[in-house]
């Protein structure tokens, strides 16, 4: 009979993935390396994960933001750009940027065919602008709230990219404001 997963340890692992991916890069990841760093073993990794493509999509799973609590309470049209240049901001360099480091390489990863990271990438994408989108209509400020939406997150996610990879942080916040402010109007 197996033994019962240890949620605690379980839990701990996750944590560290996120970090230890953020500074070593998806690219190369091994699990030896990660489950060493970890302070366990690659066959406990498999025992709890199964592969580690499931490992990853699983710890960002425990880093994702609550999009729907993020945009649920905007109401008034100049609530909108300051939550998204807030968001951009602490995705951008705050508490969230290992966790967005680490999903911009799965984002990439998942543009392969057949990549085991497609289904969450998607899933991703398509919350966000789910929720961004709700926001627009309730404030009025799109006619076509997806495509506005769209634009938002992807050019978002473009720009924090950039930082990610140039370390330019005054030109890319300006950037993600101008932006914000080009596609909604104010």
């Amino acid at each position: 009979m197996a033994r019962p997963l240890d949620h605690r340890k379980r839990a701990e692992m996750l944590a560290g993935v996120v970090t230890y991916i953020a500074s070593h890069g998806l690219a190369e990841l091994s699990l030896r390396p990660l489950a060493a760093a970890l302070g366990t073993s690659s066959r406990m990794l498999i025992y709890y994960f199964g592969t580690k493509e499931e490992l990853l999509v699983q710890a960002l799973a425990t880093q994702r933001p609550d999009l729907a609590a993020l945009f649920a309470d905007i109401v008034e049209p100049a609530q909108l750009p300051e939550r998204l240049i807030g968001f951009f901001d602490v995705n951008s360099e705050g508490a969230e940027a290992d966790s967005v480091r680490v999903l911009l390489q799965v984002l990439g990863a998942a543009c392969a065919p057949g990549s085991p990271y497609q289904d969450y990438a998607n899933a991703a994408i398509a919350t966000f602008v789910t929720e961004l989108a709700a926001a627009l209509r309730r404030t009025g400020l799109a006619e076509d709230p997806e495509v506005v939406s769209t634009l938002l997150v992807s050019g978002l996610r473009g720009i924090i990219q950039d930082r990610v990879i140039t370390g330019d942080r005054e030109r890319t916040g300006r950037a993600a404001r101008a932006l914000i402010e080009a596609v909604l109007p104010g």
